[in-house]
């Protein structure tokens, strides 16, 4: 872990995270449960969970229960509640995935229909399982993962881009109307990290138009703990007066 961070910063907490086995997912976990946290972490693929379970519970004591499954699985859903115990105070959706940079005229239904899944519906449906116990408790966070793509059009394909708008337009809505009710939902718009989310450009077309612009303009890549820094300082009370928030980690890319 990072020296920078803050000693029992999630103590009590319990904290679901998705996308938990690699890159971002991987590096929130670790953080949370370093600085207290109960995690209850799921992903795709069983083998990774095994790792992090080895790497944070058998090797260091911490406290993480995992699940694997899809977020897009009603099964996984109930399976990551029924191991919270009834009990969320937050909740980080990062698992996501790309769209080969397919540009509207070249956008299949195939990818179109389960980008959505996966990065927007995925996120709503475990979103509003938890709202209830949030709401009950009357405090909780909701972290979700946007990208430079819910800024502009010129990060990914169209149905990457259009998910992750979608996603920030979500979490302003979680804010708005749950704000009142104790609840704070914001999002973290990363650049290029360094992860293992597969991003093949497909399309000769959307190569001559995305990577003169990423040539010019696009930072350095960054490490997963530099965005679990800020999943996490959004996910605690740190950032208590923060609420509806795209928070841009990515460099300045968002400036140019």
């Amino acid at each position: 872990m990072s020296d920078s961070s803050t000693a029992g910063r999630f103590t009590g907490r319990t904290i679901i995270v998705t996308g938990a086995g690699s890159g971002i997912g991987r590096a929130t976990a670790a953080r949370i449960a370093h600085e207290g946290g109960r995690v209850v972490a799921t992903d795709v693929v069983a083998e990774r969970l095994d790792a992090l379970r080895a790497e944070l519970v058998d090797g260091a004591g911490l406290a993480v229960e995992t699940v694997v499954g899809d977020v897009t699985d009603a099964a996984t859903i109930d399976a990551l509640l029924t191991a919270a115990g009834g009990h969320v105070d937050g909740l980080a959706n990062v698992a996501g995935i790309m769209d080969a940079f397919l540009p509207p005229s070249e956008v299949d239904d195939a990818t179109w229909e389960r980008v959505f899944s996966v990065n927007v519906t995925g996120p709503m449906r475990l979103t509003r399982a938890v709202l209830p116990l949030m709401i009950a408790a009357g405090r909780g966070a909701v972290v979700n993962v946007a990208s430079e793509a819910a800024l502009r059009a010129s990060a990914a394909g169209a149905a990457y881009t259009a998910s992750k708008h979608a996603i920030a337009g979500f979490t302003k809505s979680v804010a708005f109307f749950h704000g009142p009710q104790g609840i704070r939902a914001n999002a973290v718009a990363p650049g290029a990290v360094a992860t293992n989310i597969e991003a093949p450009m497909r399309s000769e077309y959307a190569a001559s138009r995305v990577g003169p612009v990423m040539q010019v303009t696009i930072p350095p890549v960054a490490q997963p703990e530099q965005l679990a820094a800020a999943i996490t300082w959004l996910l605690s009370d740190d950032s208590a007066n923060v609420n509806g928030a795209v928070l841009p980690s990515d460099g300045g890319w968002s400036v140019v």
